[in-house]
């Protein structure tokens, strides 16, 4: 008579429909938050390679090449990218470009969010004459296209860093003023505001404690949407000479001076055109991730 080692013998492992439901909601929470660190990643990445890169590994300056290394091809001796028509490093100008091109949108949103901001979240707590007066002034300036109205403050001020950026505040503010004022009206409407009146809390303390910190998580997903906007919006000032004044690097003016050789060097213009699409590609789905994240919490 045999004897059937049960031990030994393998069982199926059945998987029930609580199991395969935690399962599934394992791997829906984490899909949700690669969503958010991937292209969190790499947008420190570009960060860290713009700024961080020139200085730990020394790259020739952006500008002052010399005409007698013009044109050269990728994989030149100390010229990883070539160079262009006027003999300047092609991956030193895409690097210092890219610095140029951040630091304006990163301006350009926190102003937004800091004078924007707080006019939206005052017109919308204060209400009455108040909300009346600040959103009618704002519309205003909405009542303009954004870009007819950039390139205009940008030609009147002539073309420098600052005045780009202060350019394309003009559209910004009154943007994410809108958007701040709509959460503000949303956070008045709730029962721990009317709560907080009744208390006898001071207006300031209301703003500083109940309003600010519900509204700043909208800002902040808005401000990461519009630093694709405004990256592209520079690129198109300095592509139309508005922007970052030759021969400084920005991504826009790099694709400008290289669509004049694109038939005989097509690179010049695919290194800025391919860092600007990945930067506003990276910057728009960490806000929208970022968005269906904090509204699905």
């Amino acid at each position: 008579m045999a004897i059937t080692d049960t031990a030994s013998t393998p069982t199926a492992t059945l998987l029930t429909p609580a199991t395969q439901s935690e399962s599934s909601l394992r791997w829906a929470r984490l899909r949700r938050k690669l969503l958010v660190w991937v292209p969190a990643g790499v947008v420190v990445a570009l960060i860290l390679v713009c700024f961080v890169a020139p200085v730990l590994f020394p790259v020739p300056k952006p500008v002052g090449g010399s005409v007698l290394d013009s044109m050269l091809p990728p994989g030149s001796d100390g010229h990883p990218l070539g160079t262009d028509v006027n003999g300047n490093d092609v991956l030193s100008r895409v690097l210092y470009g890219g610095q140029a091109s951040l630091i304006v949108a990163i301006s350009v949103n926190a102003i937004g969010i800091i004078v924007g901001g707080s006019l939206g979240a005052l017109s919308g707590a204060l209400g009455g004459r108040a909300d009346t007066v600040i959103m009618r002034i704002l519309d205003v300036l909405i009542a303009f296209p954004s870009l007819v109205l950039t390139i205009a403050i940008a030609q009147v001020l002539g073309p420098s860093l600052v005045n780009t950026i202060i350019a394309m505040c003009a559209f910004s503010i009154p943007s994410i003023a809108r958007v701040a004022r709509s959460a503000a009206l949303r956070v008045v409407s709730m029962p721990f505001f009317q709560a907080a009146e009744l208390a006898g809390s001071s207006r300031w303390r209301i703003l500083t404690r109940h309003v600010a910190p519900n509204v700043a998580p909208q800002l902040l997903n808005f401000a990461l949407l519009g630093m694709g906007i405004v990256i592209v919006t520079e690129g198109a000032l300095s592509f139309l000479g508005l922007g970052i004044p030759a021969p400084e690097p920005s991504w826009g003016n790099m694709i400008y001076d290289g669509q004049q050789a694109l038939t005989g060097a097509p690179l010049l213009v695919l290194w800025p055109s391919l860092a600007l699409l990945v930067t506003v590609l990276s910057f728009n789905l960490l806000g929208e991730n970022l968005r269906d994240e904090m509204s699905g919490r």
